[in-house]
């Protein structure tokens, strides 16, 4: 049967039920669509879109996050289950840094909550203010230093302590980056002509508001479209047994190879004095090192030939080298 004889949906409702909540309504689906649909949405939206958390948070006078504070009613382990519950909206999408610092003191206030941090945040904005930090003596100063990260879905504190310079007495804390608070969907029946099998599924959309639920449905359908092309006829549907078999294996590493140049130094597992050169000459990701020339790395400064032997060698381990020509896996069309 052809795809053009599928019913698909003619129109999608929307109900606004407040800024950060929206009923999403299409019909008529073919049966077992809904589910088919829903579940996939639900799955995409709730771990694959993109949004910002803490993952690091540092106490003036404070080393363990077991301890307590002068004067301060909650305990360190309070405070930091605190920062994890912070919401976070981007004010500009011009910010290029990877981890944004943010620094407060707070002297003469008694309740530090959301609200007081929107202050000394320029970036962002807390989306939930009335979130109460910690509460403490108004005579008691406080200075708190933390870093924000844009991730998707959930990320231990394990892993985010791995992949940062680790310092005594910095607390790494789990980091809850998706967007959306909750996703139900419901499958109806309805009708079309005189048949009443047909289904209209109902999608309940939730965000924290630092994104809207009709930019998120769109987002996770443009994720799940990107993965559903790889099984497109162009490259699938005209292809003989053979040619498959031949172009499996370059497929294969072409995708791999251009995940790895998009991906962050901090994967290759270097030493916190070349991953500081390397960060201090704006070198982030792995596609910015390897269009580098080698001769010009020893020129950068504090970067000797121990460096560069270690780079060259943890380079060779994933087929990487100085100089690449990168221009055949089209990553700035991304």
């Amino acid at each position: 049967m052809s795809i053009l004889d599928f019913v698909k949906p003619d129109r999608i409702t929307i109900y606004e039920l407040s800024d950060n909540r929206s009923v999403f309504h299409l019909k008529p689906l073919e049966p077992g669509y809904g589910i088919t649909l829903g579940n996939a949405l639900r799955r995409v939206l709730l771990g694959s879109l993109k949004g910002f958390a803490v993952t690091s948070i540092r106490i003036k006078e404070v080393k363990y996050e077991f301890s307590t504070i002068k004067g301060v009613i909650e305990d360190v382990t309070e405070i930091v289950l605190n920062f994890k519950k912070i919401r976070f909206k981007q004010k500009t999408s011009e910010i290029n840094k990877e981890v944004v610092n943010v620094h407060i003191g707070i002297g003469d206030i008694e309740k530090v909550t959301g609200d007081i941090l929107n202050k000394f945040i320029s970036n962002f904005q807390v989306l939930n203010t009335d979130l109460v930090i910690c509460n403490k003596d108004i005579s008691i100063p406080l200075d708190i230093s933390f870093t924000i990260e844009e991730g998707r879905g959930y990320v231990p504190a394990e892993e985010n302590k791995k992949s940062n310079d680790h310092l005594i007495d910095t607390i790494y804390i789990d980091s809850i980056y998706t967007p959306i608070k909750n996703v139900k969907y419901t499958i109806e029946n309805c009708r079309v002509g005189q048949k009443t099998d047909f289904e209209n599924l109902s999608l309940d959309i939730k965000t924290d508001g630092s994104i809207s639920p009709k930019f998120a449905l769109m987002e996770a359908s443009k994720i799940l479209i990107q993965y559903f092309s790889i099984f497109s006829y162009e490259k699938i549907g005209k292809k003989k047994q053979e040619e498959i078999g031949e172009n499996k294996k370059y497929n294969e590493e072409y995708l791999r190879m251009k995940t790895l140049l998009k991906s962050k130094l901090s994967d290759m597992d270097l030493s916190v004095r070349t991953k500081n050169c390397l960060k201090s000459a704006s070198i982030k990701t792995i596609k910015d090192l390897v269009v580098c020339d080698r001769n010009n790395m020893l020129k950068m400064r504090n970067f000797g030939k121990k460096s560069l032997d270690e780079l060259e060698s943890k380079m060779k381990e994933k087929g990487l080298y100085f100089g690449m020509d990168i221009l055949e896996y089209k990553l700035d069309k991304e």
